[in-house]
């Protein structure tokens, strides 16, 4: 079952506990996996040396990879699994 059917505006379209579960567990998945994917890009710009020397205690503070201004829950999302993202090598 697609997720977006069963989750419609910020609610949970179904009565039946199995699909109550996937929606959830679905979402869950998303949001770890988007706070990942943030967490390697904020780290990639902090190793610039003229982004790190640019921050202040107060910017450091605020840093958090639960950001989602980037995301576009509503159109397209061109996945290529034949290229990776542009991210440094651990």
């Amino acid at each position: 079952m697609i997720l977006s059917s069963l989750v419609k505006g910020g609610e949970i379209a179904t009565n039946r506990l199995e699909d109550q579960e996937v929606a959830m567990l679905s979402l869950h998945l998303l949001q770890i996996s988007l706070v990942y994917i943030n967490t390697l890009m904020i780290q990639q710009v902090l190793t610039d040396q003229a982004w790190w020397e640019r921050m202040k205690p107060d910017d450091l503070r605020a840093l958090t990879p639960l950001i989602y201004a980037h995301i576009n829950p509503y159109g397209r999302f061109d996945l290529d699994m034949q290229k990776r993202l542009h991210l440094m090598a651990a």
